[in-house]
């Protein structure tokens, strides 16, 4: 009995002085563990995109089509508030029906996904895009994987097309 007392007694010590020297390390780095676990959050790349599901790039997309202002050369996103939800692959399909240039541009919610490839005719583009031009009459397709949550500003930068109304919204739900 008095071996298992003393035994207990080194365990209850050892616990002790092992809790209170985390509770010590952590107190003084607490800034960079909470820095090093928020960016594991935060730092995805396209490798880790396309692990989320090893069958997520043979699933067919989500196809959504929107409207670069219109035949009436309206200065709108028709829609103009998309919503996808993480984790999901999608196609956007961009037209732009109008007699003006337009550009889509959403680069914090293109910073927040993870893009497969943009295609606009015989080109296919691989990597990050942060803005599209389409011209008129032309078409673009999108396919992406959202990443990150959040409410995303879209517009269109051509002077006085944003001030004139052409903006929209982004939303990525978990």
């Amino acid at each position: 009995m008095i071996t298992y007392n003393h035994l207990y007694q080194i365990i209850v010590t050892s616990l002790t002085f092992i809790t209170t020297a985390w509770l010590q390390i952590l107190q003084h780095k607490y800034v960079i563990l909470t820095l090093f676990l928020g960016l594991n959050f935060i730092a995805v790349t396209p490798a880790m995109a396309a692990n989320l599901s090893g069958d997520l790039l043979k699933q067919p997309a989500t196809e959504i089509t929107i409207s670069l202002g219109n035949s009436a050369n309206e200065l709108k996103f028709e829609p103009n508030h998309l919503e996808f939800e993480a984790g999901k692959r999608y196609q956007l399909r961009l037209t732009n029906p109008s007699q003006l240039k337009h550009y889509f541009t959403a680069k914090d919610f293109a910073d927040g996904i993870w893009t497969q490839k943009v295609q606009a005719g015989k080109v296919e583009i691989k990597g990050a895009i942060h803005e599209l031009e389409l011209k008129p009459g032309a078409e673009a397709e999108w396919v992406f994987v959202p990443l990150k949550s959040g409410t995303y500003g879209l517009r269109c930068s051509i002077p006085g097309h944003t001030e004139a109304g052409m903006t929209g919204e982004i939303a990525i739900k978990n």
